[in-house]
């Protein structure tokens, strides 16, 4: 079972402040009681973090997974939370909401939006990038993922006869340019519907957006040594003109656009990408992610899952924290 950065605090705290705690505990404040609901791809189902939900094995749904943090630590606000349904599932697009998600083999996820109820009074999730094919401009810049190490990472390169090497000139200024520009354009739309789905799914429901915690430095160069006692650097075997690129002209502005359109509809963002300049999947021992194709903590058919950038469990805490403070906030906890 995770020790959790509140049950890890609470350890080291000195005696005077925990007196001090048991004072306070005679002045209870009142409690915020919510039932919540959490929606979202693989970023919030916990991708390559051990073991899995046995229930959603195919949406390789971690137990301990970011929901289980944030509600852990909203209880330390005081503000508690019911889970009434955590749908998360890894390779998620928008329209997974109100459309059924393809698993494979014939089976399939239910349209998010079906575990949403009229009395669901907080909606949590993220949600996006694989509307934006994030998945095949990865493998449009690796040779590597075009392979079968990169089989747990959906889609395919846009155009596999133009080398990984000159990917960033296919997608800036090639074909693939275009394409990158029409799937800015679905995830605008599909995020104006998100908003329409949970507004009529759940009336009375706060809607909090998250976004995606920062991949690339604003110095690339410190993507180019190991991850610490590894063997593989952060990105693999993308080229080193791809990262600020990846940063630039795909993250940054997909952020933005959350950022934006959930501002527009009176929802809360959550803006990981501001706040995670400094835990980039190239930050050392102080990086919240795992490597590209660093082994993961999850093992299938015999095989380790590679982590493809997602939270550690360090960084799962963290960013548990960081959208637990935000969700507090809107409580004036």
């Amino acid at each position: 079972m995770r020790v959790t950065r509140r049950v890890r605090r609470h350890l080291v705290l000195p005696l005077a402040a925990v007196l001090l705690a048991g004072l306070c505990a005679a002045a209870p404040r009142n409690t915020v009681t919510l039932r919540a609901v959490f929606l979202g791809d693989s970023y919030t189902a916990g991708h390559g973090i051990a073991p899995l939900d046995d229930s959603a094995l195919l949406c390789l749904r971690a137990r301990e997974n970011v929901p289980a943090v944030v509600v852990d630590q909203l209880a330390d606000r005081a503000v508690e939370v019911t889970v009434q349904a955590d749908v998360s599932c890894a390779g998620a697009a928008i329209d997974h909401v109100w459309l059924p998600q393809d698993l494979g083999g014939g089976l399939s996820a239910e349209p998010q939006k079906k575990a949403l109820r009229k009395d669901t009074r907080l909606v949590v999730g993220s949600l996006g990038l694989h509307t934006l094919g994030f998945g095949r401009v990865l493998k449009q810049c690796s040779a590597r993922l075009r392979g079968h190490e990169g089989a747990m990472l959906p889609g395919a390169p846009l155009d596999a006869r133009s080398p990984a090497g000159e990917c960033r000139t296919h997608l800036e200024n090639g074909p693939g340019a275009a394409w990158l520009a029409e799937r800015f354009t679905d995830a605008a739309e599909d995020l104006e519907k998100l908003f329409s789905e949970t507004d009529s799914e759940s009336p009375e429901a706060r809607v909090v957006l998250v976004g995606y915690p920062r991949w690339v430095p604003a110095d690339p160069a410190a993507c180019r040594a190991a991850v610490p006692d590894g063997t593989e650097t952060p990105f693999a075997d993308l080229p080193a003109d791809a990262l600020p690129f990846l940063d630039r002209a795909v993250q940054a502005p997909l952020n933005a656009l959350m950022r934006d359109t959930a501002h527009a509809h009176g929802a809360h963002f959550v803006d990981l990408y501001a706040e995670t300049g400094g835990t980039t999947a190239c930050a050392g021992r102080e990086r919240w992610h795992g490597a590209l194709l660093e082994e993961s903590r999850v093992t299938l058919f015999h095989h380790a899952v590679p982590w493809l950038l997602h939270p550690t469990e360090d960084g799962r805490d963290h960013l548990g924290d960081l959208v637990a403070d935000a969700v507090a906030g809107l409580y004036g906890r």
